[in-house]
């Protein structure tokens, strides 16, 4: 029929989405792949830090969460990115989406079978679920969607296992065995997994999601708790790298539980590429990004997701991040 298979990535808040995606753009497997790119928040960062060439479409929705509030402009891309292939003007073979944090896989997957428009060009090939090691205990305790992400896996890849306790990852292994029996479970460490783990999996069992959820096809109601919120935080200025580090660092002990995730894209003085931060609640980390183009305009973006976010420290924080202006920065 010529179905233009789709992959819904997914996973909590910091379990490796974006990393793992990077990975598959990379690997030399002859997909030509279409990315839709969800992120929470008034602005996205996700789409800087993925690898692109000129043969890759990569779509960013970020004004709002995928599973709700934009599942229209879902449709609506998905359906111009058929037209444009239809006309030759694109040219992919197949489609991964990549959900916010917070998603509700189902309203998701349920788009490729109750909308006829999308239905007739695409089939959902699989729900892939990334699970952070470290802390996915207490998300599956806490977060209704992280169980829901886990619950229409049709693959689950484990992450972070060199930094979780070795009988924690024995005891996830057999929680996540327990809550999903027909998914099979892998690990991928910085990214990589086998790709025949993650593409043409035929794994969408409709059939086996109506036992789960017997709604799956008539419900369209998901809403977020009221408590998870984002902020940005913007600067022109060059930034310190080390007063980064160190006032995040005391940030994060104070309030490493109400952070939820936090990832940025700094400009730092004297440094011709992006340095891309990372965090999940008390780990946090930096690594070279892409270099900065000759012209481009350089800002750091930093977005925080939390509980009871205080913003007003945080943003006073960063603020005394930015570096000593006598010491001009390249292209600035």
């Amino acid at each position: 029929m010529n179905l233009i298979p789709v992959t819904v990535l997914t996973g909590f808040l910091g379990s490796g989405k974006t990393t793992l995606l990077n990975r598959i753009l990379q690997e030399q497997h002859g997909h030509r792949i279409a990315v839709i790119e969800n992120e929470l928040g008034e602005t996205g960062i996700d789409n800087e830090l993925l690898v692109q060439d000129e043969g890759e479409q990569i779509v960013e929705m970020n004004n709002g969460c995928i599973c709700c509030t934009v599942r229209g402009d879902l449709i609506r891309i998905l359906g111009e990115l058929h037209t444009k292939k239809q006309a030759g003007t694109l040219h992919f073979d197949r489609v991964i989406i990549e959900t916010t944090g917070l998603a509700d896989p189902a309203p998701v997957a349920q788009t490729f079978f109750v909308d006829k428009n999308i239905s007739e060009h695409y089939l959902l090939d699989a729900v892939v679920t990334m699970i952070d090691a470290k802390h996915a205990a207490l998300q599956l305790d806490e977060h209704h969607e992280a169980q829901e992400q886990v619950g229409f896996a049709d693959r689950i890849l484990i992450t972070k296992t060199d930094v979780a306790a070795p009988e924690d990852v024995v005891a996830l292994k057999k929680r996540l065995l327990k809550m999903n029996p027909r998914a099979k479970i892998a690990e991928a460490r910085h990214g990589q997994a086998a790709i025949s783990d993650i593409l043409d999996i035929r794994g969408f069992n409709l059939d086996a999601i109506l036992e789960i959820e017997p709604d799956f096809l008539t419900n369209v109601d998901h809403e977020h708790d009221d408590d998870v919120t984002s902020f940005v935080f913007r600067e022109k200025r060059p930034l310190d790298l080390l007063r980064i580090e160190n006032i995040l660092g005391a940030m994060v002990q104070v309030y490493g539980p109400q952070l939820m995730r936090y990832k940025g894209v700094l400009q730092i003085q004297g440094v011709d590429q992006r340095i891309v931060f990372q965090g999940v609640h008390m780990l946090m980390g930096s690594d070279l990004g892409a270099p900065w183009k000759p012209g481009e305009t350089r800002e750091s973006k930093f977005v925080f997701i939390g509980r009871d976010l205080p913003v007003s420290v945080l943003t006073d924080g960063l603020k005394q991040c930015v570096a000593d202006t006598t010491a001009a920065s390249p292209g600035t």
